[in-house]
């Protein structure tokens, strides 16, 4: 009955966790979740005010698939503003989070048999996508000494005639690694002469500690006419479930078929939400979104400090986004068996490093206030000890 393709997709492990915690937790069971990808942070007032006066002035009809002009030209104007990146509103479209971004990108582009590099540890939905558009994800192995990036022969050794394109994510969901300019600078080098597409990834842009964002875009013409860059509003601006994400190209063919695709499938994004998406694109809430850096920062020192305390376990400081990418290696390398005694042991959801093609590790996130946070390793700590034991 069902179709080969819809059968290849595996169900999401982060939220396959999340799930088991919240039914846990209705059951009246004491359980600390840190497996979501989500702020903890409401989403700043001046954005909601925008979407209940778009209500009230009637604006629920619908709008044109990629998005209202004022929309698209605040996107271009961010864009521009922030990364250096010159885009017309005609080169933009804005869709249903980031992740229908990336699945219009990958249906638009992908034939059977075409091979995307994905390195690991990435972000779950990159393989399931690839897979569904009848693509060969082809896996980049990366660990600590890289700080949990590829290099310039990896990516060389891992091109084939059949490479359609690259995934690149920076900030990374789970590990917190960010390129900087130099090594994105070393990936085109590598990159120059080919036709492969580089879907930059640059959701957790605005979630920096310590070290500059740079757009993989802006490090030259030919990086600029090879990527689409993706990003959105859910995690800087905490507005997930607003539902807000966007790509940009110059390539008028690709931005068409995808205008097309959208048009077929999901039409427009929410009014209400894109009226509410101008005043975070124009910056008028940046004071907020900085604030929730701050904590984030504060949080990620501590949950770092706390957890390279603990015998067995080790963790690489974030530069970005909101996870810890905890190494279990000396404790256990079946990070799904770890994971699943943890949390009926003691509570705590994590989610197993091998949804993100990475054993011996999880993923712990500290978008959660740093109470809970304390709580949490502690009781990491006491199962890690009673594992040595």
């Amino acid at each position: 009955m069902l179709s080969d393709r819809i059968q290849s997709l595996s169900p999401s492990l982060t939220i396959a966790i999340s799930s088991l915690a919240r039914d846990l937790k209705a059951e009246g069971k004491d359980v600390l979740s840190f497996s979501a990808g989500e702020p903890d942070f409401g989403t700043p007032q001046k954005i909601k005010d925008e979407a209940i006066k778009a209500i009230n002035d009637g604006f629920t009809q619908y709008t044109a698939v990629p998005g209202i002009p004022e929309l698209l030209k605040a996107v271009a104007g961010k864009l521009k503003r922030e990364n250096g990146l010159e885009y017309a509103p005609s080169d933009i479209i804005v869709s249903n989070g980031a992740k229908q971004s990336l699945f219009n990108l990958f249906q638009a582009v992908i034939n059977p048999g075409d091979e995307v590099i994905i390195p690991a540890p990435y972000w779950v939905t990159y393989p399931e996508l690839v897979i569904y558009s009848e693509g060969k994800p082809v896996i980049i192995d990366t660990d600590e000494k890289s700080g949990f990036k590829i290099t310039a022969e990896q990516l060389k050794n891992a091109i084939t005639p059949k490479t359609k394109m690259i995934v690149l994510t920076s900030p990374s969901n789970p590990t917190g690694s960010v390129y900087s300019k130099e090594e994105l600078e070393s990936l085109a080098e590598v990159l120059k002469g080919t036709d492969i597409i580089v879907a930059s990834d640059e959701m957790y842009e605005k979630l920096v500690y310590g070290i500059d964002f740079v757009a993989t875009a802006s490090i030259s013409e030919d990086m600029y006419q090879r990527t689409v860059t993706i990003n959105g509003l859910s995690k800087s601006v905490a507005m997930t479930g607003w539902r807000f994400g966007y790509l940009a190209s110059p390539n008028k063919a690709l931005i068409g078929a995808m205008n097309n695709l959208q048009s077929q499938s999901t039409s427009n994004i929410n009014s209400i939400t894109q009226k509410a998406a101008v005043v975070a694109l124009n910056g008028e809430v940046d004071a907020e979104i900085e604030e929730m850096r701050q904590a984030f920062e504060e949080r990620a020192i501590e949950a770092v400090k706390l957890f390279n305390e603990i015998d067995g376990l080790s963790v690489l400081k974030p530069d970005g986004a909101f996870y810890l990418f905890v190494n279990t290696k000396e404790i256990s390398n079946d990070s799904i068996e770890f994971c699943k005694e943890l949390l009926q042991k003691t509570g705590v959801a994590v989610v197993p490093g091998i949804g993100f093609g990475a054993e011996g590790y999880f993923r712990f996130s500290f978008a959660t206030d740093i109470e809970t946070i304390r709580e949490g390793i502690s009781r990491i700590k006491k199962f890690v000890e009673s594992k040595k034991a």
